[in-house]
């Protein structure tokens, strides 16, 4: 698997046909990091597209393969930058993104920020009234001692300063009015079950979705949520790809 050397991103490419870049969890270096365990959830997700689609993942930011990235570094300006660097290096011109949490944050910042996007999807993620306060004081409040799942993909507590950079670089981005000029084909799914506590700090993720649903769909956002399942139903394709690659072979004929 290739380093993209503009970016330092460790990168793998399968499939043919459609460029489609997934980001977070579905990184480069999965099983790598996870261990075999995780290769029926990878199994699962490749065996239903590949298909019909050439998937881009990723080692980002700053895990598996890739190249550091000093945490006061990673602001949503660097993440587009990085993410549209790796798409070039794996011959991307334009392509579809599909991200989940922490990844269709990212992608919604892609979105909003290039035209290089055919289609996007997020999962587990609100494009309207998102939590990033939320997220960001719960980050800060983790910051001494982060929870070990954080710590089995990340190389030291220090690194968990990346994700405090990234949401308040957040703070200042005018949501409302960039998510409404998003164009392309869009999607969200989410469990329904989906809302979080974090550090003590409640957040919202589904019950924001369900309470923006009429407005995103008179923006044109497909929705869909799966009943009584939560913020880790991405780790099921067998009950996510079916959904989303219907909307991706609607959208990209």
């Amino acid at each position: 698997m290739p380093l993209d050397s503009a970016s330092g991103v460790f990168y793998d490419v399968q499939g043919q046909g459609q460029p489609l870049l997934i980001g977070l969890p579905l990184m480069a270096s999965l099983t790598q990091i996870f261990g075999s365990e995780m290769q029926d959830v990878l199994d699962g997700y490749l065996d239903r597209l590949t298909d019909r689609y050439r998937v881009l993942r990723v080692d980002y930011p700053s895990i598996g393969g890739s190249r550091d990235i000093a945490p006061q570094d990673l602001t949503a300006d660097r993440v587009c930058a990085d993410l549209l660097a790796v798409a070039t290096a794996a011959g991307f011109d334009r392509f579809a993104y599909w991200g989940y949490s922490w990844g269709a944050a990212a992608g919604l910042q892609l979105a909003s920020r290039t035209d290089r996007l055919t289609a996007l999807v997020l999962g587990g993620w609100p494009p309207l009234g998102a939590p990033y306060k939320d997220i960001l004081q719960a980050t800060r409040l983790k910051q001494p001692d982060p929870e070990p799942s954080s710590m089995k993909i990340l190389r030291s507590k220090q690194q968990y300063r990346q994700w405090e950079t990234y949401y308040a670089s957040m703070l200042s981005w005018c949501e409302g009015e960039s998510v409404a000029r998003i164009r392309i084909p869009k999607m969200v799914f989410f469990g329904s079950e989906g809302d979080l506590v974090e550090a003590g700090v409640p957040i919202r993720i589904a019950s924001i979705i369900r309470e923006q649903r009429t407005t995103l769909e008179g923006q044109g956002w497909v929705i869909c949520e799966l009943a009584d399942k939560d913020h880790g139903v991405c780790m099921a394709p067998q009950l996510v790809v079916p959904p989303v690659r219907a909307f991706l072979d609607g959208a990209l004929p």
